[in-house]
């Protein structure tokens, strides 16, 4: 599936902003098999002094910029066109959850994919009791990793409320989790530390995701948003497996990979110092247009 994807992010200080550095993680990636980025175009105002593109450890792409003279605003508008194309699983052969263990006890590499990092707690995700009660009732006897992602996101897209209001960005997982409500930062960070406290290695992936308007209603635009989606490793042979909690289904052409990390802090969109006295006021818009 071919898409146009244009991402407009603002930040209006009310005082001047002295000095800032930020770290951008919006372009998607390139995946071998899976995503082709076309074109892209990065475009930052005011210019920044400093620039310098890098690869972070689990190969996202990032920009990290600086600023050493006063401004009130800065906007980051990307604009790129991206070739998704997942190619469907039809079998999944994966270990029973006695025998994961050993299969991750067995990989020898400490790489950016290895499932050793995605196992235990990470910045924005600890073990938490009522979680772990919360997988444990959904295993059975034989139960594989893949099975278990499967049953543990329909049972939180049954037993959570998708409810923009209910927290913000900063929200931690066991209250989200409490309150049973939140957005898809809040799913995927619950689901991740469910599969974390059952043994399953897990991480966070961040993207976008095509909307498709009601029936007979135009498709609006800038009314969509980035997305968030977990990945899963469900074995040597099943490797990691992607499912959006949020939405309940496995990820596919729908789902355009922007960066995969251990939680939101490793790949959040923006993330930045600033040398100021004010407030802001931050504005996000979207537009994931398919192509066909």
């Amino acid at each position: 599936m071919l898409y146009d994807i244009g991402v407009k992010i603002s930040y209006d200080y009310d005082l001047p902003v002295i000095a800032g550095r930020h770290v951008l993680r919006l372009m998607p990636a390139v995946l071998a098999g899976e995503q082709d980025v076309l074109s892209m175009q990065l475009v930052i105002d005011p210019a920044c002094e400093e620039r310098v593109d890098i690869v972070d450890f689990f190969g996202n792409a990032a920009v990290e910029i600086a600023y050493r003279s006063p401004h009130d605003k800065i906007v980051f508008d990307l604009r790129c066109r991206v070739d998704r194309h997942v190619v469907p699983r039809t079998t999944i052969v994966s270990p029973v959850l006695a025998a994961l263990e050993a299969e991750i006890a067995a990989e020898l590499s400490l790489g950016p994919q290895s499932p050793h990092h995605f196992l235990g707690r990470s910045p924005r995700v600890r073990p938490m009791p009522e979680m772990n009660a919360y997988a444990g009732a959904l295993l059975r006897g034989g139960m594989t990793a893949h099975e278990l992602v499967l049953a543990l996101g329909s049972a939180l897209h049954r037993d959570m409320k998708f409810d923009p209001k209910a927290t913000t960005v900063d929200t931690a997982p066991e209250e989200a989790f409490a309150g049973r409500h939140g957005v898809c930062q809040d799913f995927a960070h619950i689901m991740i530390a469910c599969l974390r406290g059952a043994g399953v290695p897990a991480g966070y992936v961040s993207g976008f995701l095509r909307t498709i308007p009601p029936k007979g209603k135009p498709r609006l635009s800038g009314a969509d948003a980035m997305h968030a989606w977990v990945q899963a490793w469900c074995g040597h042979e099943a490797g990691w497996v992607e499912y959006d909690p949020t939405n309940n289904l496995l990820v596919g052409d729908d789902h355009i990979v922007v960066a995969r990390g251990r939680d939101y802090s490793d790949v959040s969109p923006v993330k930045g110092v600033l040398r100021t006295a004010g407030s802001q006021v931050t504005k996000q818009e979207v537009d994931v247009v398919p192509l066909g």
